[in-house]
């Protein structure tokens, strides 16, 4: 796990780097708060990152459109529901997203991870779904 953190705190030199919008580096950090979380991970994290991923793979959202979505999230009080972590995370790693070349190489990995995490989380689908609905208006 440390080698993993200080691999993505490379990668996010690279996505911070990177002019806004898009703001790849949100993609980033909701892919690898997914891929990290265990039973200590408060539901809040887990509800973003996976809404953030919803957002970006199933309605083609930005990164900054996904902070800002998070941003009108983080206004409302909520008891945020407890999911189940998957075994699996996804196949797709922060060491595979550093191994592409930077650019557009790199970016495409970035969505690539997005979509195999989002994948893993597949059960959780439903709930954040629903939460994307209710709250923020997203069909």
């Amino acid at each position: 796990m440390v080698a993993d953190q200080k691999l993505f705190d490379e990668l996010s030199f690279y996505t911070l780097a990177q002019p806004r919008p898009p703001f790849i580096h949100q993609l980033a950090i909701d892919a690898f708060t997914l891929q990290q979380a265990d039973e200590t991970t408060r539901p809040r994290a887990l509800v973003f990152a996976l809404l953030g991923l919803y957002l970006v793979v199933e309605h083609n959202f930005t990164g900054l459109q996904v902070q800002q979505a998070h941003m009108r999230l983080a206004r409302m009080p909520k008891n945020w529901p407890s999911l189940p972590l998957p075994r699996d995370r996804g196949d797709v790693k922060v060491s595979d997203v550093l191994g592409a070349e930077p650019g557009p190489g790199r970016d495409a990995m970035i969505h690539a991870w997005c979509k195999s995490v989002w994948q893993a989380w597949s059960d959780s689908r439903t709930a954040i779904v629903e939460l994307g609905k209710r709250e923020l208006g997203v069909e």
